[in-house]
């Protein structure tokens, strides 16, 4: 993914007034981590009003389950629900996560995250200690190798104190 194509999807998310925060690698390389990713994870909030206007931001960036050969759009039953919708679209991959974890859904980030000021809005990013946390909970080998990365990130920026 593109650094265009990702500006063009958090811009569409943030024009379209979506609640979410961004996890994951996205958000390690937006607090500044020396990491490639392939896609963007949020975590959104699962309310009516909410989801709709997420499912127009999908619709206008032609979002597709990922891997699924019957090109299934999302639904706003899926993204009120409690899992991970992992998708396709013109700008590059989106997972869309409902809930990292029973009690880990939008509120619980939106507490443990740094908020960027960004066009007319604000682009949420979950804090780096939770990032952090959340990596070493995950065991998954590229998140371990991700683990240093961002201890060193988050030792850098306290030591320049932003």
């Amino acid at each position: 993914m593109s650094a265009s194509q990702l500006d063009a999807l958090i811009d569409a998310l943030i024009d379209a007034d979506v609640e979410f925060v961004v996890i994951g690698g996205t958000a390690a390389v937006l607090h500044g981590a020396p990491i490639v990713t392939g896609d963007i994870d949020i975590v959104h909030h699962r309310s009516p009003e909410n989801v709709a206007r997420l499912l127009t931001v999908l619709r206008a960036v032609e979002a597709r389950a990922r891997a699924d050969a019957r090109n299934l759009a999302p639904t706003a039953e899926l993204l009120l629900g409690r899992g991970h919708i992992l998708l396709d679209t013109r700008l590059g991959p989106l997972d869309v996560l409902c809930e990292l974890a029973p009690d880990q859904d939008y509120a619980w980030l939106r507490e443990r995250s740094d908020v960027v000021p960004r066009g007319r809005g604000e682009l949420r990013i979950v804090d780096l200690p939770t990032l952090i946390e959340l990596k070493t909970k995950t065991g998954r080998l590229k998140d371990r190798l991700t683990v240093p990365i961002l201890m060193a990130t988050l030792e850098e920026r306290l030591r320049r104190g932003s």
